[in-house]
C-alpha cells in the first residue's frame, strides 16, 4: 500500500479542508449576473418541451454555485408549483437524475442522505461512513447532524450507535460530535507526548492500546496532529500509518488510517478513494457523484492535482474512458470551463 504524502515536513504549513472554509479551490463558481428567474425558467422549457434538452440541464446547474441552485429551486416551484427534484426526477433517470439531484440539494443534506443511504437495508456501508466523518470538518459534521435532524426527527448519533460497534463504533461516535480541536497553535511538547504514547500504546509493546490511537486521532486539531506525525516518524523511524497498519486490524484499522490521511491531505485521500474506486472490481457511480458533486465547491482542482501526481494520469482522461454517466460528469463539474486539463 502506498502513502501519501510521505515527506510529512512540507505538511505543517499547507491548508487543510478540515480547517478552512473556503471555494478558492472549487471547479464550480458563482455566476456573475445570475438571475434565478431566467434559470428557472429555461429549466421548466428544457424539461417540459418534446424530449428533455439534456444540454441545458447541465450548462445551468453546472455554472452556478449551491447556493445559486436554491434560488433557482425556489423560482422554479414559485412558477411552476413543482419542485424541481420531483421535476428532473419525473423527467430523467439513472445515475445522470443522480447527479442533476445531487447538485440542487443543499450540502448539509447531501450528505445526510449519502448517510442515510450507508445505514439504509440489510449491511451498513462502512466505507461511506469513514469517507464522510474522517473527510469533513467540524462544520460539515454538524450541519450534517442537524439537516439529519431534520429530516428523520432522530439524533443522527442514536441512530449510528445501531449500526455499528466495538471500537469502530466509539470512533466514529467521536468524530460524529464535530468537536475536533480547532486551535491554529501547535504545542511542540505535546506533540512530541503524544508520539511517544502513540508509540508506546503500539510498537513498543506486545499488545495494542487502541483507546489511546482513538484518543489522540479524534481529539488533537489538525496543525496539532500534523506536528505528531512528524515527531513520531521521528521517534519510531515508521510512520503512523505504517505503525497503524502493522498494529491494527478491520474497520478500525480503515478508520484509524483514513483519520490520518485526511490530517494529512484530503485531497490526496479523496483522490485515492476516487482511483480504487474506478481501478477495482466494479465502479461504484454513486462514489464519483458523491465526492465529484460533494467538493466541486471545496478543494476538487486540489483533488485533481493530486490525482495525477499520485497515479500519472488524470481524473479528467480516467472518467473520460467510462460509459455516458460518468462522461456527463465530467461537464458537470465544469472541468474544462474552469480549470486547465491535462487530456
Amino acid at each position: 500500500m502506498f502513502h501519501l504524502q510521505d515527506d510529512l515536513d512540507l505538511l505543517l504549513e499547507s491548508p487543510s479542508s478540515l480547517t478552512v472554509n473556503s471555494t478558492v479551490r472549487g471547479t464550480i463558481k458563482e455566476k456573475p449576473g445570475f438571475n434565478p428567474s431566467e434559470d428557472a425558467a429555461a429549466l421548466r422549457k428544457a424539461i417540459e418541451g418534446i424530449g428533455t434538452t439534456e444540454k441545458t440541464l447541465i450548462d445551468i446547474l453546472t455554472q452556478r454555485s449551491n447556493a445559486q441552485r436554491q434560488l433557482i429551486c425556489k423560482a422554479y416551484q414559485d412558477a411552476t408549483g413543482r419542485t424541481l427534484c420531483d421535476a428532473l426526477e419525473g423527467d430523467t433517470n439513472g445515475h445522470f437524475e443522480d447527479i442533476l439531484v445531487a447538485l440542487i440539494t443543499p450540502p448539509a443534506k447531501f450528505d445526510c442522505q449519502e448517510f442515510i443511504q450507508a445505514i439504509k437495508g440489510a449491511g451498513t456501508t462502512e466505507s461511506i461512513l469513514i469517507e464522510l466523518f474522517a473527510s469533513r470538518s467540524n462544520h460539515q459534521i454538524k450541519a450534517m447532524c442537524d439537516a439529519y435532524l431534520a429530516e428523520t426527527g432522530r439524533a443522527l448519533i442514536h441512530d449510528l450507535k445501531s449500526e455499528v460497534s466495538g471500537d469502530f463504533e466509539k470512533t466514529l461516535l467521536i468524530l460524529a460530535e464535530g468537536k475536533r480541536d480547532e486551535s491554529t497553535n501547535v504545542d511542540m511538547a505535546k506533540a512530541k507526548e503524544d508520539a511517544k504514547v502513540l508509540y508506546e500504546a503500539g510498537e513498543k509493546t506486545w499488545g495494542t492500546d487502541e483507546s489511546k490511537f482513538i484518543d489522540i486521532l479524534c481529539h488533537r486539531s489538525v496543525p496539532q496532529l500534523r506536528q505528531t506525525l512528524v515527531e513520531y516518524k521521528s521517534l519510531s523511524g515508521k510512520t503512523l500509518q505504517e505503525s497503524i497498519e502493522r498494529e491494527v486490524s478491520g474497520r478500525l484499522e480503515e478508520i484509524l488510517v483514513a483519520i490520518v490521511k485526511c490530517v494529512k491531505s484530503v485531497s490526496s485521500y479523496l483522490a485515492e478513494r476516487l482511483y480504487k474506486n474506478m481501478k477495482g472490481a466494479g465502479t461504484t457511480e454513486s462514489t464519483l457523484t458523491r465526492i465529484i458533486v460533494s467538493r466541486s465547491e471545496v478543494d476538487l482542482q486540489d483533488i485533481k492535482a493530486e490525482y495525477k501526481k499520485l497515479f500519472g494520469t488524470s481524473l479528467y482522461s480516467d472518467i473520460e474512458v467510462r460509459k455516458t454517466f460518468a462522461r456527463k460528469l465530467l461537464v458537470l463539474v465544469n472541468f474544462t470551463k474552469n480549470c486547465q486539463v491535462t487530456h
